[in-house]
């Protein structure tokens, strides 16, 4: 047996994956573990469920695969710093703590992770990289095109390339600070919403507006090329070396500051947002379009931050030059951890790769629950509550669904990735003209605009959905229009949804949910959304899900086989309350001091070395706007040496 561990950390949402004999059996996100939303730390948490689920433990391990080369992160940002000074300081004081405390000595970080039991070889890999075998090895394909965009890994924001059997190859790149994903985050910021978690809401937003500034966008912000390569004009945005996405010069030109998130959404934000979903639909668009003339191939892979825009996703598909398109589920930073591992295995471990052969890939990688730790959690929360057998299970939640009843229902193992694909979902009936917006309301707590997905019998989603005949899509990557609109709940303002096929080689247990209420009511899909509230990541214990039970207007909590439809006497679960210690003042007094000496000390640093070093290096270089404007592809080089996995740059 081989056994190789995956991980993604420091940045957002950090995760596991473990990968055991060439087959990914088990990967969680750290957030669902921590309880913050897109949790950056160290996964350790995530690290032991793997370990669990897989059977294995620390000193089992071959190998620990890291997604990305932090050296050469470090590279880029201190080049940025040079190119910007003296301004950026504030951004400098900010970062260089965790880096140099943290981010920079990933391998004592990943040995202390595992308790110092693991002594064997840590790999690590280009961000970009590992994007790339999340998607192509997890995909049905032999052979593919590959794209990869997010906001930026070390240098590379966009990547394109082939994946053949076992060998990658990424032949194109886009460089920092050229990024479609940092474009539409600075959007994101200028509508008021959190960057790297906000972007799902300027998608959702985009449908109420018109594309009003798309044309100010290409001609100001964004040169997109005929070959799908791009260039941005860096002095409207202040991601390089400030705190914030946006600055004054973006501001004059839209004419607006950027919203307060207490403050309304007008048309202007829906205009906004329309815009630039409008751009980056055409920037993917061109640049699979030249990836596919350039490559020769007929299907293409997709990962990175951007590849969860499942909006260009489905416009890619049914109109774009491949035939067809798969997206990694974990296409965040997240999915980095098994393209990590994975990486190992193909590459390293030189083992080959049959599709035929291996099963298709699984979302639901995380931790499961045992109906004892269940019905022990319930019996801590005061809930009255029935266990039922599976097939009694299908038609009490049916009729409860078909009442216009909201279940949250949390089965099974937990999916990976973004997505809540039935096992920690809330489900309802999406004929309910009032179902969108109570759930938004008084269930989820979140912006009425926001739309919810259908998951639909897999027999029916092309009867249901104008999916230009790619009817297969679990994992909800992909936006297509509605057929008719008797369905309210789950279809947006534009007439399209976000759609889930199941089938039972997906889910037993939800697609037999799906095909009863489909008996019952004629109706082949339900509402899909996950089960959390705003601001909150999605369950990952029995516990988690009473908590959210008492605290939303949710009808019914189905968990497993038990079931709760009564908040009466019940007491809700309660994280462990860690005491106080006479010595924390002096402690918090202490990092405090550090904090301030490490301000002035790394400021000193900045104006009195990086600044001269910035500045002797601009002394007769030549400005961007002096290249090559038809084409802003870099070639990458192959780095030949076959031990480069073990280099951190």
């Amino acid at each position: 047996m081989t056994a190789i561990l995956g991980l993604s950390a420091f940045f957002h949402d950090s995760a596991a994956a473990l990968v055991v004999d060439g087959r990914v059996v088990a990967a969680a996100q750290e957030e669902r573990f921590s309880r913050i939303k897109h949790d950056a730390a160290f996964p350790t948490e995530a690290i032991q469920a793997c370990l669990e689920l897989g059977g294995v433990k620390p000193d089992d391990l071959d190998h620990v695969a890291f997604y990305e080369k932090p050296l050469l992160k470090f590279d880029r940002l201190l080049e940025t710093y040079a190119d910007i000074a003296p301004r950026g300081v504030r951004s400098f004081t900010t970062a260089m703590p965790s880096w140099l405390q943290q981010k920079l000595h990933v391998r004592r970080e990943v040995r202390r992770g595992l308790g110092n039991l693991y002594h064997g070889p840590i790999a690590f890999f280009e961000h970009h990289e590992s994007h790339a075998a999340s998607a192509f090895y997890a995909s049905p394909f032999d052979e593919a095109a590959i794209m990869t965009m997010d906001g930026v890994g070390e240098w590379a924001t966009t990547t394109i390339g082939i994946g053949s059997g076992e060998k990658i190859q990424l032949s194109k790149e886009i460089r920092f600070p050229d990024s479609i994903g940092l474009l539409y985050s600075a959007f994101t910021y200028h509508a008021g919403f959190r960057v790297n978690s906000g972007e799902y809401k300027l998608m959702g937003l985009a449908p109420y507006g018109t594309p009003r500034f798309a044309t100010l966008i290409r001609e100001r912000l964004i040169s997109i090329c005929d070959d799908g390569s791009f260039r941005l004009d860096s002095s409207y945005f202040n991601y390089r070396g400030g705190l914030t996405m946006t600055n004054a010069k973006f501001d004059r030109l839209f004419g607006r500051k950027r919203r307060d998130p207490s403050e309304t959404i007008e048309a202007f934000h829906r205009d906004m947002a329309a815009s630039i979903q409008c751009v980056t639909e055409e920037a993917v668009m061109k640049a699979a379009i030249h990836l596919k003339e350039i490559s020769g191939q007929s299907k293409l892979c997709l990962a990175g931050g951007v590849a969860l825009n499942c909006v260009a996703n489905g416009k890619l598909l049914r109109e774009g030059p491949f035939d067809d398109v798969w997206v990694q589920p974990a296409a965040g930073d997240a999915g980095g951890a098994v393209g990590a591992a994975m990486l190992v295995w193909h590459q390293v471990m030189r083992q080959p790769r049959s599709v035929s052969s291996s099963p298709p890939f699984d979302a639901l990688l995380g931790p499961e629950y045992s109906d004892a730790s269940v019905r022990e959690a319930l019996d801590r929360s005061g809930l009255q509550f029935e266990r039922l057998d599976d097939e009694s299970l299908a038609h009490s939640v049916v009729a409860d669904l078909a009442d216009g009843k909201v279940i949250g229902r949390f089965d099974g193992r937990m999916e990976f990735g973004p997505r809540a694909l039935g096992n920690r979902s809330i489900l309802a009936d999406p004929r309910g003209a009032e179902t969108q917006s109570r759930i938004n309301q008084k269930i989820k707590f979140r912006e009425s605009f926001r739309p919810f997905a259908p998951a639909i019998l897999a027999n029916h989603v092309e009867a249901c959905l104008d999916t230009g005949g790619h009817a297969a899509n679990p994992y909800m990557m992909f936006v297509h229009p509605m057929r008719g609109s008797d369905v309210p709940a789950v279809t947006h303002v534009d007439g399209t949804a976000r759609v889930q096929s199941v089938d039972a080689r997906d889910n037993v247990r939800f697609e037999r949910l799906l095909r009863c209420f489909f008996e019952a009511t004629g109706c082949p899909m339900l509402v899909n959304t996950s089960f959390n509230v705003r601001g909150e990541p999605i369950v990952g214990s029995p516990d988690d899900a009473i908590r959210c039970f008492l605290k939303t207007d949710l009808d019914v909590l189905v968990i497993e086989n038990f079931v709760v439809r009564s908040k009466v006497g019940a007491i809700a679960p309660t994280f462990d309350v860690v005491k106080g210690h006479w010595l924390d003042m002096p402690r918090k007094i202490f990092r405090l001091w550090n904090r301030v000496v490490g301000v002035i000390g790394l400021s000193a640093v900045y104006y009195l070395v990086v600044t001269p070093v910035g500045w002797a290096r601009r002394v007769g270089r030549t400005s961007r706007e002096s290249d090559d404007t038809s084409s802003y592809w870099r070639h990458v080089d192959a780095d030949r040496d076959p031990k480069r996995h073990l280099r951190t740059y």
